[in-house]
């Protein structure tokens, strides 16, 4: 089955990549957000701007969704100018937001009632790894769906993982991001005690990213620690997506997860601390406070 016209809806840091990666490759790309700049980026493109979603829903038969959340991702497939009444034909969604597995698994429910195919595919990687096609891709959804976009998921990423039905790819993605999030805690949490303890900066940078602790969390935050630069990354308060998913899983599971529960509180501390909208490496503030220290290069 092929998608000759496709739609792209949220063009933002992560979506902007990805359609581009879409239309670069000579596909009839439909693409729409409600930023005029985030449109704008697209205006010396072969890709088709819309001003509304129906002209996405008159012409595409397969849409993919990159929102900021389920709010946004609800007023587009079902709001008064949304694409679920203005759609003529068969489609089909491939929704790349990060959400909570039930919302995803609520949007399936209610597009099958009316034979619209829906699809969770959260991505993981920065906007740079959506611009050169590498991101990981965790698709939740029909096996045949997933046989169909293959070749286009492949335009946007290079490792794509079938996860199962509908909801395991938010699944999927919290189960990394919580890993990820206890990673970035660990860093904050002892990058400051060893500077306290008497460790040159230099030697704590060099150790950290190049022995046994090396992470990507490190490779990615430590430098931006260094040089105080807490902006550009997205939110650690983004971060409660998957903390929810992963707690419901727990209470569903009767599981036992000490580090899981400490992560969330030093989160929990940032963000009462002001520093919610801030990147997840701003945690490491919550406890230089408590030393008195700041882990910086001089």
């Amino acid at each position: 089955m092929t998608h000759p016209k496709i739609g792209f809806v949220g063009l933002g840091q992560m979506g902007s990549g990805m359609a581009s990666n879409l239309t670069n490759a000579g596909h009839q790309l439909y693409v729409h957000d409600q930023s005029a700049s985030a449109m704008a980026r697209f205006a010396d493109t072969n890709a088709i701007c819309c001003q509304s979603l129906s002209e996405i829903a008159q012409n595409c038969s397969l849409v993919f969704l990159c929102l900021p959340s389920a709010k946004e991702v609800d007023e587009v497939l079902f709001g008064p100018k949304g694409l679920v009444d203005n759609v003529k034909a068969q489609i089909s969604i491939i929704d790349t937001s990060t959400l909570e597995r039930s919302e995803s698994l609520q949007f399936h429910g209610q597009l099958a009632h009316k034979a619209i195919q829906y699809a969770d595919c959260p991505v993981s990687g920065l906007p740079a790894r959506a611009r050169e096609g590498k991101l990981t891709l965790m698709f939740g959804g029909s096996q045949t769906l997933f046989e169909q976009v293959s070749p286009l998921l492949e335009l946007l990423g290079k490792n794509i993982i079938y996860c199962g039905e509908v909801g395991s790819g938010q699944l999927m993605k919290a189960v990394n991001n919580i890993i990820y999030n206890i990673n970035i805690v660990a860093l904050c949490e002892i990058l400051p005690l060893g500077v306290a303890a008497g460790i040159s900066i230099d030697a704590l940078e060099q150790v950290v990213n190049s022995a046994s602790s090396r992470s990507f969390a490190g490779d990615h935050f430590i430098p931006r620690m260094l040089a105080r630069e807490f902006e550009g990354d997205f939110p650690l308060a983004g971060a409660y997506k998957d903390i929810l998913n992963m707690q419901k899983v727990a209470t569903e599971k009767q599981a036992l997860t000490p580090l899981m529960n400490a992560m969330i509180s030093s989160y929990q501390n940032a963000i009462a601390d002001g520093l919610g909208d801030e990147p997840k490496s701003a945690i490491i503030k919550i406890y230089e406070k408590v030393l008195s220290i700041e882990f910086k290069r001089e």
